[in-house]
């Protein structure tokens, strides 16, 4: 599965989970049987060759509509902020759906 979440930045070791509209660039998580297999960064969401299945917030008060449009799931992650964090969330369905 395809994760796509906004970074402050392309560095995967200092990179925090971002508002949507404040996205430096982008990450795209594929995780695999559990596992990160790769990470892919681009400047635009949509500018991935794989289609991103699902796309992770920071709260529940971001627009959610050009990615619902996109097909994609919107979560939110309330308190995780790294790559490594959110991943963990994912993979223990510690992420929420968002309230809109």
């Amino acid at each position: 599965m395809y994760i796509l979440v906004p970074m402050d930045t392309s560095d995967v070791q200092e990179a925090k989970l971002t508002k949507v509209s404040d996205a430096k660039i982008w990450a795209q998580i594929l995780v695999e049987e559990g596992e990160v297999v790769e990470i892919l960064h681009n400047k635009e969401y949509d500018g991935f060759e794989s289609f991103s299945e699902a796309v992770i917030f920071m709260d529940d008060f971001e627009n959610p509509m050009p990615f619902i449009e996109l097909s994609m799931m919107p979560l939110v992650a309330h308190t995780q902020r790294t790559i490594d964090e959110i991943v963990e969330a994912y993979l223990f369905r510690e992420l929420h759906d968002m309230a809109y």
